[in-house]
């Protein structure tokens, strides 16, 4: 069983942590049930204009659990042009 995580840390076009929070939540349920992976805001819940999102896969197959984070990172930035991607990173637990 392999275990991977991604740290995921975006910068928002919002003005207040009303509109920070619709944002990331909607990406939160969408990387859910898009991707069947675990998703939390992990850190920076009190900056309007910034977020880190964690994302955890487990999987028999290492090649294809990583691909699926892989893939999420492309699929934010090609369905949310508003959210900035600054760095994402996975590793393997």
């Amino acid at each position: 069983m392999y275990v991977f995580a991604a740290n995921l840390y975006l910068h928002l076009q919002s003005r207040s942590l009303k509109t920070k929070r619709g944002i990331v939540k909607s990406i939160l349920a969408r990387a859910r049930n898009s991707f069947n992976v675990s998703a939390a805001e992990v850190d920076l819940q009190d900056l309007q204009g910034e977020a880190l999102l964690g994302f955890v896969i487990v999987s028999e197959n290492r090649v294809l659990a990583r691909k699926t984070l892989e893939e999420l990172e492309e699929w934010l930035v090609a369905e949310r042009p508003d959210v900035e991607v600054v760095s994402f990173e996975i590793e393997e637990r």
